[in-house]
């Protein structure tokens, strides 16, 4: 394959993979390592420095060791020109990798973010597996069309990934025996979650357990004709999902039709798990969280706030160990509770000596948030327009707080009074930490006007027009100075 073409390629993949990625776990950068030849220079392609502050890891690797061109199966023979040998790469701390050997291209090694409130990391690890073998394919196949068709093939893997993942754990389970098909099942989690009854979403438990195991499992109520409740009558289905709501009880599928209710203590182990929870819901393999799914879409996120930036904060001067991690507790559960109950809360978190004094609700006596009476409290007046006041003391000081300020340089209008009341607020008081949720579930942590939670905005990737340098001329230049161009005859 001429060096242009394999450009092309290795383009449209990335970014491909990385829009695919981020409709499926918020921003995501890729990069990937490859060496064409067992004996070739590993290059490097990271566009977004994805990779950055992973040097001495990379160094270790790929120039300090030649492990990663040994010990592993010969690829060269008796494998067809688009088939992978796929295997799990060195992981840096904070990414997710994946990979495999072909016979065009010798080494590949993607990586993108490990997200810290992913489900799992099995589906986008199967996402990185189709991007090397899209690209191996693509290498051999020597056409321009099958790259640009990989990029819009990665885009919208969302569903294939969370498939080929049970796929893979149903193999591990059960050899290649397994009957159930994977398919029909997650177009039924996504009609099903998509259909109302009477106005309200479905809230219920659905397992589908491999037809092999059916008659080993315990129903509270068998269907003596069970061709006429088919999967697909996804209408049918949402009403039955009501004889099981806010229960134990379980409604059993064997992938094609509804077989009966059981208690979810006779279900066997291997199962796939479908929990619907109103207007979202969650997949499980044998009780293990896969993703979650909302809008008709397959997402990894498990929809628990993320309150890293958060408790970095929490880290500095003026709180013992204990009161650190009993505040952190504190304000995630009512943050939870915001995000569940979908309505808009803020939490100001003052780590005054002495807390400060502003308009609001005052409490005769401020209340302790180590009684969980009291904190069910709290929860329940952070529904009230303004804000919670909770002190460095763990206790509750005021609620229906109001917070002012003059105006800053970095105010959204497109996020609304309480998000920019908080930007103002804390970049006007010392030691003072807000935390606000907005109606439609994302948690912002604003600390001295400024949002730590604020998502980067990647610049779009221009075309590939360079080949990518090696990790010892990645090592050795720059971050911020580009290879030169390729020669008008290459290009």
């Amino acid at each position: 394959m001429n060096l242009a073409t394999k450009l092309q390629s290795i383009f449209h993949v990335h970014d491909g993979l990385c829009r695919g990625l981020s409709h499926f776990s918020g921003p995501s950068r890729a990069a990937i390592i490859y060496a064409d030849l067992c004996d070739s220079d590993p290059r490097i392609y990271d566009p977004q420095n994805l990779l950055e502050g992973h040097q001495p890891f990379i160094e270790k690797i790929y120039l300090k060791s030649d492990h990663w061109r040994k010990n592993t199966p010969e690829v060269h023979q008796g494998r067809l020109f688009g088939q992978i040998f796929p295997e799990k790469s060195p992981e840096p701390s904070g990414l997710i990798s994946c990979g495999g050997r072909t016979r065009a291209i010798f080494h590949q090694a993607w990586f993108t973010e490990h997200h810290p409130t992913m489900c799992s990391t099995g589906p986008t690890e199967r996402w990185l597996e189709h991007a090397a073998c899209l690209l191996a394919h693509d290498c051999s196949n020597e056409d321009w069309f099958s790259t640009r068709n990989s990029q819009y093939v990665l885009r919208e893997y969302a569903t294939h990934a969370v498939r080929d993942y049970i796929r893979d754990e149903l193999d591990l389970k059960f050899g290649l025996d397994s009957r159930i098909e994977v398919y029909p099942i997650l177009d039924a989690v996504l009609g099903i979650s998509k259909t109302r009854e009477e106005g309200a979403w479905p809230r219920g438990t659905l397992v589908f357990v491999d037809p092999s195991m059916i008659s080993s499992t315990e129903f509270l109520v068998r269907f003596p004709n069970p061709e006429k409740l088919r999967l697909s009558n996804f209408k049918h289905v949402r009403k039955l999902i009501l004889s099981v709501e806010n229960s134990e009880r379980r409604l059993v599928s064997d992938g094609r039709f509804i077989i009966g209710v059981a208690n979810y203590k006779g279900l066997p182990d291997c199962r796939i798990t479908a929990e619907f929870r109103g207007g979202h819901g969650f997949l499980r393999f044998s009780g293990e969280l896969i993703c979650s799914f909302s809008d008709g879409s397959f997402h990894s996120s498990n929809r628990r706030p993320n309150l890293v930036q958060l408790e970095e904060l929490l880290l500095g001067p003026g709180l013992q160990s204990g009161d650190r991690h009993d505040l952190f507790k504190i304000v995630s559960g009512i943050v939870l509770r915001a995000g569940e109950q979908r309505h808009g809360a803020s939490i100001v978190i003052d780590l005054n000596t002495k807390p400060i004094n502003f308009s609001g609700q005052r409490l005769e006596t401020p209340i302790n948030l180590c009684d969980p009476q009291m904190l069910d409290l709290a929860k329940s007046l952070s529904k009230v327009d303004g804000a919670l006041h909770i002190g460095a003391d763990l206790c509750l000081h005021a609620f229906a707080c109001l917070l002012d300020g003059r105006s800053i340089v970095g105010e959204n209008r497109a996020r609304g009074a309480r998000f920019n009341s908080a930007l103002r607020f804390t970049a006007e008081h010392e030691n003072i930490i807000v935390v606000v949720v907005s109606s439609d579930r994302p948690v912002s942590v604003i600390h001295g006007g400024i949002d730590l939670t604020a998502r980067a905005e990647w610049e779009p990737i221009s075309q590939l027009v360079f080949e990518p340098p090696t990790i010892e001329g990645w090592l050795a230049e720059p971050a911020d100075v580009e290879p030169p161009l390729l020669s008008p005859a290459l290009a």
